[in-house]
């Protein structure tokens, strides 16, 4: 090891020497004039940024997970709204729908009422109707008969033919 010979590695006309020898004076003015603080005092300083950061992360995380537990809630919340209002809807279409049934059956009842005594009214009429176009006929051939008997007098005739309108009608 030619290197670290000793009268060749620290002759002055060496340039590794002079290297070596200015390196050690930059070394020292660095020393001298505070770089390290500088340097340990930034990294402390983008330590603490870096460490705020994470805490503000670390906060916005908890507030994000709060926020979504309240939305999961909300969200359950509204889906047992949503059920509650469907089932109250669905209820609801039932009892109309009962109703309704019950006021057609209740129409329906009182339009056959209405046909049942408007048919009974017209079966009164044409049975009035009937009565009396059977007395006028009844009458017609009373008279015809007096008129063919010319003269002769029946009271007891006279006294039928006499009721017949009253009975018929």
């Amino acid at each position: 090891m030619e290197f670290f010979n000793f009268e060749h590695f620290y002759s002055w006309d060496n340039p590794e020497v002079w290297v070596a020898f200015g390196l050690v004076i930059f070394i020292g003015i660095v020393v001298m004039a505070g770089v390290p603080k500088l340097i340990a005092g930034a990294l402390d300083a983008k330590a603490a940024k870096i460490q705020s950061d994470l805490d503000e992360a670390a906060r916005l995380r908890a507030e994000a997970e709060a926020l979504l537990a309240t939305i999961r809630k909300e969200k359950a919340e509204a889906e047992a709204q949503a059920k509650a209002l469907v089932a109250a809807a669905e209820a609801d279409a039932r009892i109309m729908e009962t109703e309704a049934k019950q006021r057609l059956e209740e129409s329906m009842a009182r339009r056959q009422a209405l046909a049942e005594r408007r048919i009974a009214s017209a079966e009164a009429q044409a049975s009035a109707e009937v009565k009396a176009a059977a007395a006028d006929v009844a009458a017609q051939a009373a008279e015809a008969i007096l008129a063919a008997r010319a003269g002769k007098a029946d009271p007891l005739l006279d006294a039928a033919i006499a009721q017949i309108g009253t009975r018929l009608n």
